[in-house]
C-alpha cells in the first residue's frame, strides 16, 4: 500500500509523540493547509491526537501547521487530558466502592496502559474495563451498581456495560480475549502463576482530579508484566479480525513492550504465544511496531519478525481507524439488533484473508462466540 505524504507525516510524528525524540522523517515536510488538516483529521480517526501533538513539539518551528489548527490540536489535547484525570478519579472511586463491598475488581487496559506512556495523560481514553476473576462476583459488583441508581446492561459477549459518574464501564469475567475452549484451563494455570501488580491510578501525573486530599484508594490490581502483554495482544487481534482497530492500540503495545522489557521472561511469553495461537500473527504484528511505530527490535521479547508488514494489515488500520468506526464495519449503538448482527458478519467476512493467512484458530473460535452471543 503506497502512503501518501499525510500518511508519512502522520507516522513520523507519531514516532516522534510516541517516543519523545525528533521526528526521523521530515521528506513529508512541509505541508500546505489543507495537507495539515487532513493529518488532524487521520490523528482523530485514530484516537492518536495527543500522541500526535506531542510529536508536534518536536518539529522545527518553520513546519508547523498554521496558528488555527494548532490552537484547535491543543485545545483538543486538553480535552484528552481532563477526561483522563476524570476516568482516573472514576477508577478510584469504583475501587473504593467495591473494595468496601468485599469485591476484587482487575483494572484490564485504559488507564492502567496509559502509565506505559511517557505523557499518560496524552493517551486517548475509551471506557474503564474491570475483570472478576468468577461470574458470582461480578453479579455482585452489578447489583451493586444497580443499587446506586446504574442500568447494566448484558452484552453478546457476555459483559455487563453501564454509566456511572458520566464514564462508561464494562465488567468482564474474561480476563483474555482468547475464545478457544480448550485454553480455558491453560489460561486460568497461567493467572495463578503470574497473579497481578498494584497500580496507582495518576501516579505519573499527580493525584487524579478531585483527589487532592487523596480520598481515594492509593491502588488497584493491575495484570502482571507477561500476562498484560498477552492481554493486550489478543485484545488488538480480536478487533482487529472483526470491526478493525486502529493505530492507538498499535501504540499500546509498542509501550507496552518498551516499558516491560526486562520484567518478564521472553521465552516464557514466546511459549505462552506458542501455546496459544498467536505466534503467527505475533510475526506480523513485531514488525508492524518496529516498521512503523519505530519500536527497537531489542525491546520486543524474541527476533522472530516478518520480513515486511502485511499490506492488508496496513489497509486494515488505516481505513477503519480506532475499532473500525470509520470502515464501515462498526456499527452505531442505535441500529437495530439485526442489522448490528449483519455487521458484525460483514466484518469478519471482510477480514477473512487476513485472519486465514494469521490467525486461523483464533478468527474461527471468536467467530463462534459471537455468533452464540447474538442468538441469546
Amino acid at each position: 500500500m503506497e502512503l501518501s505524504s499525510e500518511h508519512k507525516a502522520l507516522f513520523s510524528l507519531l514516532r516522534a509523540g510516541l517516543w519523545e525524540r525528533e521526528p526521523d522523517d521530515l521528506s513529508p515536510f512541509p505541508l500546505t493547509d489543507a495537507q495539515w488538516w487532513n493529518v488532524y483529521r487521520m490523528a482523530v480517526r485514530q484516537t492518536v491526537t495527543g500522541i500526535v501533538c506531542r510529536g508536534l513539539h518536536h518539529l522545527p518551528e518553520a513546519l508547523l501547521p498554521g496558528d488555527a489548527l494548532m490552537i484547535r490540536w491543543v485545545a483538543e489535547t486538553d480535552r484528552i487530558e481532563r477526561k483522563n484525570r476524570r476516568m482516573d478519579a472514576v477508577v478510584c472511586l469504583l475501587a473504593q466502592r467495591m473494595g468496601r463491598n468485599g469485591l476484587h475488581p482487575i483494572l484490564l487496559k485504559g488507564q492502567g496502559v496509559a502509565a506505559f506512556y511517557e505523557h499518560p495523560l496524552t493517551r486517548e481514553c475509551g471506557d474503564i474495563d474491570l475483570c472478576f476473576l468468577s461470574e458470582e462476583e461480578e453479579r455482585e459488583a452489578a447489583e451493586l451498581m444497580r443499587r446506586v441508581g446504574c442500568r447494566t446492561e448484558k452484552q453478546p459477549d457476555g459483559s455487563n456495560c453501564y454509566s456511572w459518574q458520566g464514564v462508561e464501564v464494562e465488567h468482564h469475567t474474561r480476563l483474555f480475549d482468547l475464545h478457544n475452549p480448550l485454553l480455558k484451563v491453560y489460561l486460568s494455570a497461567l493467572v495463578r502463576e503470574h497473579g497481578f501488580t498494584e497500580f496507582r491510578p495518576g501516579g505519573r501525573d499527580g493525584l487524579p482530579e478531585g483527589n487532592q486530599s487523596g480520598e481515594f484508594p492509593a491502588t488497584i490490581s493491575v495484570p502482571s508484566p507477561l500476562p498484560n502483554l498477552l492481554l493486550l495482544n489478543a485484545h488488538l487481534l480480536k478487533h482487529l479480525l472483526g470491526h478493525g482497530v486502529g493505530l492507538r492500540q498499535f501504540c499500546d503495545m509498542a509501550r507496552a513492550y518498551h516499558t516491560l522489557c526486562g520484567s518478564y521472561s521472553p521465552e516464557g511469553l514466546e511459549a505462552v504465544y506458542r501455546r496459544t495461537g498467536l505466534l503467527r500473527w505475533s510475526a506480523q504484528l513485531h514488525t508492524f511496531l518496529t516498521e512503523y511505530l519505530g519500536l527497537h527490535r531489542a525491546e520486543l521479547p524474541y527476533a522472530d519478525t516478518d520480513a515486511c508488514s502485511s499490506p492488508e494489515l496496513l489497509r486494515i488500520v488505516l481505513e477503519g481507524g480506532n475499532f473500525g468506526q470509520y470502515g464501515g464495519t462498526k456499527g452505531k449503538a442505535s441500529q437495530a439488533r439485526w442489522e448490528r448482527k449483519l455487521r458484525t458478519f460483514l466484518s469478519f467476512w471482510k477480514h477473512r484473508g487476513f485472519s486465514s493467512a494469521y490467525a486461523r484458530k483464533e478468527a474461527f473460535w471468536i467467530s463462534v462466540r459471537l455468533i452464540i452471543g447474538n442468538l441469546r
